[in-house]
Parts: C-alpha cells; sequence; structure tokens
C-alpha cells in the first residue's frame, strides 16, 4: 500500500522545484514509495529537442540510444498513436525488430511489465510517463487496478513541470550554471569518465546526469562535448 503522505510530500517537492534534478530525485523517491522497478519520464518539447529522467540502468539508456530502438520500440510507436494510458501487453510486439527489443530490454533489466502515460502539451510537445516492473500478470493488473489514477495524475504533474522548463527556456540559457554544474563540466573538460565524475563528486551516475543535461540546456548545447566547448568559450569554466 502506497504510502499517501509520502506521496504528497514528493509531489509537493516536485511542484516547487526549478532544477532539472528536482525531476530526477521525485522520479528515484516515487519508484521506492510504489515499490516497483522503474519509473521514467521522457519528454520532447515544441522544437523537438529530447530530455529525459528516470531509473533505467544507464548501460540501457546507452544501448537504446546506440541501437537507435527509438525506430522500433513498440512502446513509443503504441503511445504516440494512443492518448489513453496503455498496458505493454497491449501494444504490437509480433514482428521481430520488436521481440529481439523486448528481449534485449529484459537483459538490462527494464522489466518485463510496463504502463505507460501518454501526454501532449501545446505546439507538438509529447511525453511518456512509464512505470515498469518485473512480475506475473496478476501481480501486475493488481497493481495498476491500486495505482493506476495515481500514476496518471503524477504523470501530468511532471508533465507540468516540464512544460515550465519550456517556457524558460530562452532565460534559463542565459543564466550561469550552477556550481555542481561547473564542477561537472570541468571535470569532463579534463577528461574525466562519467563515473569518474559522478565518484569525484560523491553523486550518483543518474544525477549526474541530470546535472549535464541541465547544463546543456542552459547552454543550448547539441550534446556534452558541445556543451563543455560552449563553457569554455563562454568562461563558464576554466581548464
Amino acid at each position: 500500500m502506497v504510502n499517501r503522505a509520502e506521496l504528497d510530500q514528493i509531489l509537493a517537492g516536485l511542484e516547487k522545484t526549478e532544477e532539472l534534478e528536482g525531476l530526477q530525485k521525485a522520479i528515484v523517491s516515487l519508484r521506492r514509495v510504489f515499490g516497483i522497478d522503474h519509473i521514467v519520464y521522457h519528454w520532447v518539447d515544441s522544437a523537438g529537442e529530447q530530455y529525459g529522467c528516470g531509473t533505467y540502468p544507464l548501460k540501457w539508456i546507452d544501448h537504446y540510444s546506440e541501437k537507435n530502438y527509438l525506430r522500433v520500440d513498440p512502446v513509443i510507436i503504441g503511445c504516440y498513436q494512443r492518448f489513453h494510458p496503455i498496458d505493454w501487453k497491449r501494444l504490437d510486439w509480433s514482428s521481430k525488430q520488436a521481440r529481439q527489443f523486448f528481449a534485449d530490454a529484459q537483459s538490462f533489466g527494464v522489466g518485463n511489465q510496463g504502463y505507460s502515460i501518454p501526454v501532449r502539451g501545446p505546439q507538438g510537445q509529447f511525453a511518456l510517463f512509464t512505470a515498469s516492473h518485473n512480475c506475473d500478470d496478476a501481480t501486475w493488473a493488481e497493481f495498476i487496478e491500486q495505482n493506476g489514477r495515481d500514476l496518471i495524475l503524477i504523470a501530468h504533474y511532471f508533465n507540468r513541470k516540464a512544460l515550465e522548463f519550456e517556457a524558460d527556456k530562452k532565460m534559463e540559457q542565459s543564466r550561469s550554471l550552477s556550481p555542481r554544474e561547473i564542477d561537472a563540466m570541468t571535470l569532463l573538460a579534463m577528461g574525466y569518465s562519467r563515473p569518474q565524475v559522478a565518484h569525484a563528486l560523491s553523486i550518483s551516475e543518474h544525477t549526474l546526469r541530470v546535472y549535464i543535461e541541465s547544463a546543456r540546456f542552459k547552454l543550448g548545447a547539441m550534446n556534452t562535448t558541445h556543451a563543455v566547448a560552449r563553457a569554455i568559450g563562454c568562461g563558464l569554466i576554466v581548464v
């Protein structure tokens, strides 16, 4: 049973956050409260820029990108065509590519059950809020029956906060980097790997990813390398 007081506290914190890191902290806390393997929120803004936060293994995130699974992912394809939450079992997994994708995802611990909530915003913004877990069908059906409404509400909380970040994008780009973002960018510029940076800053790699994405967002950079170059060029970090 979900602790309602703790859930309300997490959502109140999400409402107050002014940084992308706040979304990641909320995601991690929600996973613990619901007692499931993973929760992920991924959105594409009106300009086509993609952002995300969640608890999937970083190796899976990188592998997903390397394999360009966005093209064949039945969850993305199916949810983009729908407006209502969908249990993964109701998606089309019949193709060879889809079955291979699912098997690959299992090997990285994504979970054999999932519930994804598509959310749409103004000017083409699209987002997915997903809960996933490894369990039998009956256990998952009971979980969705008990928590489905809360998950839908939480998905819209996240999307509303994401829209606030998009509305403030131009203003964010003109701001200075936070001390933690400067530390992360500086160490990356010095040649440290992401695990080495996370260890040096005494943070998780998930939290580091949030700092990097926030810095990239503010700098208007296409990727991490571009963000480091811009931070150096603007005199925000010194190497």
